[in-house]
């Protein structure tokens, strides 16, 4: 769901909502990429024109480039994967390696944008070997620095199998150090390459590298020395010795000398690069992010940097003429560079096989458990309690298991199960809502069959991994659940994911104002002037006196545009340049506030882990999204602080008055619903803020599913942009119910004629244009945030042949699909809804009834909620 301001103006959005046609959609149609009718502009979310325009006319040289860092070298790197990918494939390579610092961080975005481009992908790292231990490494950006702090060597994995050992070593490496600083001596290493003899390519490196470092301080001897120490362990045929060219004017002669020993020793001289940025125009940001990262300005910073920017990627014709003097070493670069491409879904895990009982497989296992879960929350088949609730969950193991998603499920219910057995309140949320089978698991509380919940908005036929179930657990026992899981499972097989920390436009601006020299009070004060959320596209987040000051010639009338940030900021030029280049871009790693994987072999060998800065916590080196296009299945333990709370307060009433409550169980009450008519919501669930105290008076919630609908309006896009207004009109008489279509009647009737919800557009689709349900969640998908041209052009003819096929004429099918473009990316998921409407009941029932022990418990359960 998007936050930000949408591609339309919100009074618009407003308008479609509530099924008006004057207006835009009138004067200009919205087109199948979700604009209003008019020429593209700068920004839009759907890009056009060729991603990837190949130079021409040009004589092309086979070349591959064998040592390149990304950002997600941190600090050290200036270009993302993606972009290193894109000039690769202007640039006409053969295959591209990505050779981050002692990591496999960026090589899932690498082949992906590598796979989209057809480009052949090479996975490797450079390990930082003999790091002393008494030094800080606070990312070193320059080869003098790295040659300060320790060596390096750059490993290419030839296949799966050396990717995997790869990643085991840099994993031990980051165990036996601590974070930030990776413990790897030089014979360990080599006794790791011994043993992966054939499965690596070895580059002696660049600046910092062990054999050209050994040439330049020490001569020839040296360096033929540590050669011969890389060619014992892993044989002449697998080292290979790198030369570059950055325009120095001792890289010739560094040249020769290692070309001359390696041809001595027996060893292939490659030519490569040393690649920090893309291209040229990427030099003045890599140098200012690794003096950010050195926490200096470029100024004392610059006896470390390269110079002259030559760190980028150049074509096989460039490699070519600039290495003629040493025949063959373009040409062995392609080759090798080819020879050790493979895609990553080789190395794509698995789960782990579920121990079942009985001899049963893990599906037939679901399906006994279900059973009998159906028939405690629904009776015997013959007798159902909710109409077709038997016929949906056989309809949902089917799908399950044709899927071969059975063994996930068992693991988020034997996870659940333990949590039931030691007393610990959780409960699935989510998508997993709209799921019969999640209900009779006991994994959610939600009755998605009697709710009319769509099951395919959390599995269909088309989705590539298993499905996403957050369990929501009480914060104060997390920690439990979390040890169950690494006993349960292994903890070599078990991992918590990280958080890639992105540079946003506050931290952006503070890191490139020091990193240019300026004092920190400036920094701070540059910083805070920016808006919190927008990025550097957005104007100041107000103009007080101190930004004003800071340079008297940014005012009103200095020739800034409207919205620029240095308008009345005071943002010197360079600043912001550099600080919008950073935005978006990596800066260091974090932990993921739940998500665990498991999986079905080491996980070092899937992706290195490492340490986190919380004690004794280590992560994997992926993100969620990351470990998904990977194949690693991810599991959200998720702390609540409300599960705590009402943990206490159940625990504090029995105690006080002798009766346990049943969440479960409570009775519907008049009395609680005219307390948060009342606005009297303090300490309720999602209900507390002024936003929601002010709405629950106009609203006026007198059953569970006003709840429902109380927490999907008032969300942070929505309420900004007042799309919650055409819902509050019509519930109060101030506006009449109207449908665009009487097809559409059957999804919007519960919302007053207005979506809300995901499952509603699923929904509208299903009705006026004959989508099925696994085609609905397709089109949920690509009107999500992150847009395709092309698939959402496929998708809306499809729905206007539907339409036309059931008898909606072209005016109301522009209207019907404006309307759904419009609320698409505000629309809050049901499932999830209706998942924190129980909490919201229960937290103000027993406020209202025992609010002693509520207030007790919410001091205990703190620091939690709105109000501190």
């Amino acid at each position: 769901m998007g936050f930000d301001n949408p591609i339309i103006p919100w009074r618009e959005l407003e308008r479609r909502l509530s099924d008006r046609a004057d207006g835009a959609a009138r004067r200009g149609r919205v087109d199948g990429a979700g604009h209003a009718g008019g020429a593209g502009r700068a920004g839009d979310v759907f890009p056009t024109g060729d991603v990837f325009p190949l130079r021409r006319g040009l004589p092309r040289v086979p070349y591959a480039e064998l040592h390149a860092r990304s950002r997600f070298s941190f600090m050290d790197g200036a270009s993302n994967p993606e972009e290193l990918v894109a000039e690769a494939v202007r640039l006409g390579l053969d295959a591209l390696a990505l050779t981050d610092l002692d990591g496999f961080y960026g090589v899932v975005r690498f082949a992906e944008a590598a796979t989209d481009a057809g480009l052949s992908t090479v996975f490797g790292a450079e390990l930082t070997l003999d790091l002393p231990g008494s030094s800080r490494r606070s990312g070193p950006a320059s080869p003098s620095k790295r040659r300060e702090q320790g060596r390096s060597v750059v490993v290419l994995a030839r296949d799966a199998a050396g990717y995997a050992a790869l990643g085991t070593l840099i994993t031990e490496a980051h165990m036996a150090g601590r974070k930030g600083r990776p413990r790897l001596s030089t014979s360990e290493f080599l006794e790791a390459a011994a043993a992966c003899r054939g499965r690596w390519a070895v580059l002696t490196g660049a600046h910092g590298g062990t054999v050209p470092s050994a040439l330049v301080e020490h001569g020839p001897r040296a360096a033929a020395g540590a050669l011969d120490r890389l060619t014992e362990a892993v044989g002449a045929d697998n080292v290979f010795a790198e030369l570059w060219d950055h325009g120095d004017p001792l890289d010739s002669h560094r040249n020769d000398a290692l070309a001359e020993l390696a041809v001595r020793r027996g060893v292939q001289p490659v030519c490569a690069n040393a690649v920090r940025y893309a291209s040229p125009a990427g030099r003045r940001l890599a140098d200012a992010l690794a003096a950010a990262g050195d926490r200096r300005g470029l100024d004392d910073h610059d006896g470390w940097l390269d110079a002259w920017g030559g760190a980028h990627l150049r074509s096989g014709a460039e490699q070519a003429r600039r290495f003629a003097r040493y025949p063959g070493a373009v040409e062995a670069a392609a080759r090798l560079g080819l020879d050790c491409a493979f895609s990553l879904s080789m190395v794509a895990p698995e789960l782990p096989p579920y121990p079942c009982p009985d001899g049963l497989d893990e599906a037939a296992f679901l399906r006994r458990l279900a059973a009998e879960g159906a028939e405690a929350r629904y009776g015997r088949p013959e007798a159902e309690r909710v109409p077709g609730a038997w016929e949906q969950i056989g309809h949902e193991l089917d799908m399950i298991e044709r899927l071969g998603f059975a063994g996930y499920f068992l693991v988020v219910w034997d996870i659940t199960s333990f949590c039931r057995s030691r007393d610990i309140y959780c409960q699935g949320r989510g998508s997993a809502a709209n799921s019969a089978v999640c209900y009779v698991l006991g994994i959610t509380n939600v009755d998605s069959v009697a709710l009319g919940l769509l099951f395919e908005r959390f599995l269909s036929p088309e989705r590539d991994g298993p499905p996403d179930i957050d369990v929501d657990i009480e914060s104060g026992r997390r920690e439990e659940v979390i040890q169950y899981v690494y006993g349960r499972y292994g903890r070599d097989r078990t991992a918590q994911v990280a958080n890639v920390i992105a540079y946003r436009a506050r931290s952006a601006v503070r890191d490139m104002a020091r990193a240019l020299g300026h004092p920190p009070a400036l920094q701070d004060a540059w910083a805070k002037s920016l808006d919190r959320r927008g990025g550097l596209g957005h104007p100041p987040a107000r103009q007080d006196a101190t930004a004003k000051s800071l340079d008297r010639r940014s005012g009103p009338g200095s020739g800034h545009g409207k919205g620029d940030p240095a308008e009345g900021a005071g943002i010197p030029a360079d600043v912001l340049r550099l600080a919008a280049q950073a935005e978006g871009g990596p800066r260091h790693l974090g932990i993921h506030s739940g998500g665990m994987v498991i999986c079905d072999r080491p996980i070092a060998e899937v992706c290195p882990v490492e340490w986190a800065s919380m004690a004794d916590r280590s992560v994997l080196q992926w993100d969620k999204d990351d470990c998904a296009a990977a194949g690693l299945v991810k599991f959200d333990l998720l702390g609540l602080g409300m599960l705590s709370a009402l943990h206490y307060a159940v625990d504090l009433i029995e105690g006080a008055h002798g009766e346990r409550i049943d969440l479960a169980a409570l009775p519907q009450d008049p009395a609680v619903y005219d307390m948060l008519c009342e606005a009297d919501s303090v300490g309720v669930f999602q209900v507390e803020s002024r936003a929601q105290m002010a709405t629950l008076p106009r609203l006026r919630p007198r059953c569970f599913y006003d709840l429902v609908v109380e927490v999907a309006l008032i969300r942070p896009g929505p309420i900004q942009g007042g799309s919650v207004h055409p819902y509050i009109r019509r519930r109060n008489g101030l506006e009449p119910v109207t449908y665009l279509h009487p097809r559409l009647e059957r999804s919007l009737a519960k919302t007053l004629g207005v979506p809300l919800f995901q499952e509603q557009l699923m929904q509208m689709a299903i009705d006026a244009a004959g989508f099925s349900p696994a085609e609905s969640d397709e089109l949920r998908r690509a009107m999500g945030a992150k847009r395709s041209v092309e698939r959402m052009q496929r998708l809306r003819g499809r729905f206007f042949a539907g339409m036309a096929e059931r008898g909606i004429g072209a005016d109301a099918g522009e209207q019907i699909w404006a309307k759904m473009v419009a609320f698409a990316n505000y629309g809050f998921p049901e499932s999830h809804s209706v998942s924190f409407a129980y909490l919201v009941y229960a937290s103000a029932w027993i406020k209202r009834h025992y609010p002693a022990a509520f207030c007790a418990a919410l001091l205990n359960a703190q620091p939690m909620g709105f109000y501190s």
